[in-house]
């Protein structure tokens, strides 16, 4: 991996922990997903109007629909996710879904690329395997009463999150390698399908959508900017860099989640998540260099 590369990819991780923990603090549903949506696309038009006016892109039907599959794989992520945010702990869910991610990414390479990881890229999914477990306190929380019931809803959150993080990478590698499309395009499309998707439902929410409006603008504000920036960062990068080791170095931000979750947010057992992030991102750098 360039230098360039991994800069690209450890400024995306710092912004993707910053959208993702303000997320958690708005702990909105989809009228809090759709407002966000609304003001990326708003971002987004005029950067799209000025590349087409610049590049004179040409598109086709196969590109709308790998453009279209990317959207719908990331508006069921982004769902699922901030309702995970809502019912479980900032420091399980995220270092789960990002620990997870490349994980099952590389478990799809196998199966459907017939890619061979090396025994270094094996000990490595061990490694995370263990760390998760460990994040979660083993077997501890199926007595542990309420506390346990939530973080064992917070590892069904977040285990689900990373599945769909596998697939939209494993997807999205194919629409940058494959089909080369440009980044701020390719991302544009999968907000503007996102946009299409939610808009019939949040229309019969409008007076939630206004009301997130009028709690949660800030933090709208915030993951408006940050998400995007972040994956056009890692799409770019994914141009010329293979993605068993662009996942994998994206996890950083596995991290700075769970001292967000510790120093922020005051959850529980934070020095024991922070170790079990420590793993994780041991583990999956062990994936990268597989």
């Amino acid at each position: 991996m360039t230098l360039f590369a991994l800069a690209l990819l450890l400024v995306a991780a710092v912004l993707h922990a910053t959208w993702n923990f303000w997320a958690k603090r708005a702990g909105g549903g989809l009228p809090f997903v759709y407002l966000v949506s609304l003001m990326i696309n708003a971002g987004y038009l005029p950067v799209v109007i000025g590349w087409c006016w610049w590049k004179a892109p040409v598109f086709s039907w196969p590109v709308a629909g790998v453009v279209f599959g990317s959207g719908v794989l990331k508006t069921a992520y982004s769902l699922y996710l901030q309702r995970g945010y809502r019912h479980g702990d900032f420091s399980v869910v995220y270092p789960l879904a990002r620990g997870t991610g490349p994980l099952l990414s590389m478990l799809g390479a196998v199966l459907l690329f017939g890619e061979r990881p090396s025994p270094l890229a094996l000990i490595g999914g061990v490694i995370v395997v263990g760390g998760i477990f460990y994040l979660t306190g083993g077997t501890a929380w199926f007595g542990a009463g309420g506390r346990g019931v939530r973080v064992a809803r917070g590892f069904r959150y977040g285990v689900v999150s990373g599945l769909f993080i596998a697939a939209y990478t494993l997807w999205d590698r194919q629409g940058m390698a494959r089909w080369l499309i440009a980044p701020v395009l390719y991302d544009a499309g999968t907000a503007a399908t996102q946009l299409c998707l939610l808009t019939p439902f949040a229309w019969r929410r409008r007076g939630e959508v206004a009301r997130e409006w009028s709690e949660h603008r800030k933090h709208a504000v915030i993951m408006a900017v940050a998400a995007p920036a972040a994956y056009l960062l890692v799409l770019t990068a994914m141009r010329f860099t293979p993605v068993s080791y662009v996942a994998p170095t994206r996890e950083i931000s596995i991290l700075i989640g769970a001292f967000f979750g510790a120093k922020f947010l005051d959850e529980v057992d934070a020095l024991r998540r922070l170790g079990a992030a420590v793993a994780i991102v041991a583990g999956i750098v062990a994936l990268a260099l597989g």
